[in-house]
């Protein structure tokens, strides 16, 4: 898998590279759901609802990416960047490729202005209230999809 070119202009390098890691697994993330959903994996039972199946998962992967940048222009105080609620998980699958292509086409552009000075501090208190910098929620981004196709793998490999 490649990463696509972004010919943006970023004001921060580090800011760029992890926009640019978030494309690439997010895409990497798809790729294994498809093969998990091919391989008819079932996820283990939890009460947690974002694993009742792996379309619930896929879902939460793609609201999670949603989420992590909606939450950073919004403590930023930066234009929403009106990415789309993610379809219900019943029809998702089918949509998977076209919103995952909506979520990093908008992905490129709210933070191309966000200097470094702006990556470490303040701290702002995440949805579920932990605290985070800006370049601690990239850097959380990007390895969401990471631990979740690492997850899907695992259950692939103990099949």
């Amino acid at each position: 898998m490649t990463m696509p070119t972004i010919a943006l202009a970023y004001r921060s390098r580090a800011v760029r590279a992890l926009v640019l890691l978030h494309d690439e697994h997010l895409r990497r993330f798809l790729a294994v759901w498809n093969q998990a959903q091919a391989a008819s994996v079932v996820l283990p039972k939890t009460d947690d609802p974002a694993y009742a199946s792996l379309e619930t998962l896929l879902r939460h992967v793609f609201s999670a990416a949603r989420g992590y940048i909606t939450w950073m222009c919004e403590v930023l105080e930066l234009p929403d960047p009106q990415i789309r609620i993610p379809p219900e998980p019943t029809v998702l699958a089918a949509e998977a490729n076209s919103y995952m292509e909506h979520v990093l086409e908008t992905w490129r552009t709210p933070l191309q202005d966000v200097g470094d000075d702006r990556l470490e501090t303040p701290e702002y208190p995440s949805r579920w209230q932990t605290r985070y910098c800006i370049d601690a929620m990239l850097e959380h981004a990007v390895m969401h999809p990471i631990r979740h196709a690492f997850q899907l793998e695992e259950l692939m490999r103990q099949r």
